[in-house]
């Protein structure tokens, strides 16, 4: 078990969800991927996300300046596959 630290600040939506996405591939189950976004759009977009690759997603912090998101991989199944 690893965790990934995945600085985004200062990138504006699609980008961090883009380029969070990208990171979670590599990663193997029971992996962590702490990701730093500044956009306040990300609270919206990297959870979005995280539902479609049926991993699981807190958000370990959130300020005026930044949120960080702590994704840990899951490889369950995504929310649109699940019957």
């Amino acid at each position: 078990m690893t965790t990934t630290m995945l600085d985004l600040t200062g990138l504006k939506c699609p980008l961090p969800a883009l380029k969070t996405r990208k990171a979670l591939k590599p990663l193997k189950r029971g992996d962590f991927l702490e990701v730093h976004c500044t956009d306040p759009l990300a609270v919206i977009d990297i959870p979005n996300l995280i539902r479609e690759t049926g991993d699981k997603v807190e958000i370990a912090q959130r300020d005026a300046q930044r949120i960080v998101f702590l994704i840990e991989k899951i490889d369950g199944v995504p929310a649109t596959g699940r019957r």
